[in-house]
Order: C-alpha cells, then sequence, then structure tokens
C-alpha cells in the first residue's frame, strides 16, 4: 500500500506539471492527428486491402494502426521527462525522502498513461471525422471496442517503461527524446499497421507478424470489427488478442525490473 501511496504522489505530481506546461499536451496531441490525415488523403487511394484500393476501406484498416503508433510514441516522453528530472537532481530529492524506491518510475508511467488516454480520445474524435467507423468488416459491441482501446492503453504502458530505462541510461533530456523514439520507427513500421503483412518479402513478413506492435494492431481492428484479413500461420496473428495481452505483460515484467534496478544502481 505504501508504494501504491508513494506512486500516485508522483503521479500526481507530474499530471500537475501536464496542466502548467500544455504545450506537452498540445504536440502530443498534433502528431497523430497529422498522420491520419497524411495516410487517409495521401495514401488513402492507393494502398490495397483486401484486394480493394477503396480509400474508406483502408481509413478503417489504418486507424488501429494510427492508434498503436500513439501509444507507443509515449515512449519518448517518458525517457526525456526522468532524463531531466535526473539532470535537475529532482530524482536526487525523492531518494532524500522515505518512499518506495519503485515510486518514482511508476507515478511516471502511470502519468504518462493518462496522458496518452487524453491523447487517444482527441485522435478517436479526429478518426471519426475522417470517416472511421467500427464493425465496418464485421460486427462488434462496446465490450469489443473498449477491449480494444484496453490492449492499445496497455502495449503504451508496456513501452513507457522502455522509456524509462532509456531515460536512467543516458546523460541528457535530448539524447533521451532522441535514443526513445529512434527505434520506434522500424518497429512501427515493419508491421501491418499501415500496409498488410501478406505483401511483405517473406523474411520481412516473419519479423512483422511476430512484431508485439502487430500483435496489437491486429487485435484492436479484429474488436472494432474493421478490415484486415489475416493471411499469416504466425500464431500471433492467429490469436492476436491473446498474444497482444501476453506481449505486454512480458514487455513490463522485464522493462520494469530493469528501470527499478538501474535506478537503485544510480542511487547515491
Amino acid at each position: 500500500m505504501s508504494m501504491v501511496a508513494d506512486s500516485l504522489v508522483i503521479a500526481r505530481r507530474n499530471l500537475i506539471r501536464m496542466t502548467r506546461i500544455p504545450e506537452m499536451l498540445l504536440f502530443g496531441v498534433i502528431q497523430p492527428i497529422m498522420f491520419v490525415v497524411l495516410f487517409t488523403y495521401v495514401f488513402g487511394g492507393s494502398m490495397s486491402v483486401g484486394g480493394t484500393t477503396d480509400p474508406d476501406v483502408y481509413t478503417d484498416f489504418l486507424m488501429a494502426g494510427i492508434f498503436a503508433q500513439t501509444v507507443t510514441f509515449a515512449t519518448a516522453g517518458s525517457a526525456a521527462g526522468i532524463a531531466d528530472d535526473m539532470q535537475k537532481g529532482l530524482v536526487d530529492r525523492f531518494r532524500s525522502l522515505p518512499m518506495a524506491r519503485g515510486a518514482v518510475l511508476t507515478g511516471r508511467t502511470v502519468a504518462d498513461l493518462v496522458q496518452t488516454c487524453i491523447t487517444m480520445l482527441v485522435l478517436a474524435i479526429v478518426a471519426l471525422m475522417v470517416g472511421w467507423r467500427t464493425g465496418s468488416a464485421e460486427p462488434t459491441n462496446a465490450a469489443k471496442i473498449l477491449g480494444a482501446f484496453g490492449l492499445l492503453l496497455l502495449l503504451g504502458y508496456a513501452f513507457t517503461w522502455i522509456g524509462a530505462l532509456i531515460g536512467l541510461s543516458v546523460r541528457t533530456p535530448e539524447a533521451a527524446t532522441s535514443g526513445g523514439i529512434i527505434w520506434l520507427f522500424p518497429v512501427t513500421f515493419i508491421s501491418n499497421a499501415f500496409v498488410d503483412s501478406s505483401q511483405m518479402t517473406p523474411w520481412l513478413r516473419h519479423i512483422a507478424d511476430w512484431n508485439p506492435f502487430s500483435a496489437t494492431v491486429q487485435a484492436a481492428r479484429d474488436l472494432f470489427g474493421n478490415p484486415g484479413v489475416v493471411q499469416s500461420d504466425a500464431w500471433p496473428m492467429q490469436h492476436p488478442v491473446w498474444a497482444s495481452f501476453i506481449w505486454s505483460v512480458l514487455i513490463i515484467t522485464v522493462f520494469r525490473t530493469l528501470a527499478v534496478r538501474k535506478y537503485r544502481a544510480t542511487d547515491g
């Protein structure tokens, strides 16, 4: 209970800081909106999904990928925020207090999750405005839609722990920002987020099919009832909901352990 209480205090501190620097939230919302508009109106008529290049079909196919990309890009913010606190000596002040060692990192990741929820809400409204609809390929319901957003947010939370480890491992916020985002581009683009992975070369398709990011995208599509026919025998693509959940829990377990251990190693 002490760990939970300490984590909530740190999360509250970060949320208050976010309200005092609204540009953080504003820029976090603008980037995914730009991706939605660019991919929908620039590439929408040239991408083939299920044998058709109908822009409306591609919009429904695309949105699960944009949602997933948005939650994972929060990693850079987590890395930069922790590196900034380290550089300013704020973390050293926390260490002087009688609080759980893992609370600083847990509170930061929880605050980032709240910010991601706000971004996702705005992005969903924009997606509806450009023509995205749930149930466009097969029937769905409110429980499945909420489940899809739950898996997306779980993946985003998992990736913020990767960002926490990066933030603890570099010397400056600038390095943390670069280190927190550069590896995300191959992860998000070598996937089924923006194109059907069956159109890739065989070796690249295997990487995409076993990518944790792809599992969450496919799970979201299935639960949203959006187009995205699975043409792969890979287990994550055949059971995307379970694969997404397992991948996210595994990432949280591994990188939270490494991040807390790194935090303790820099103590003193």
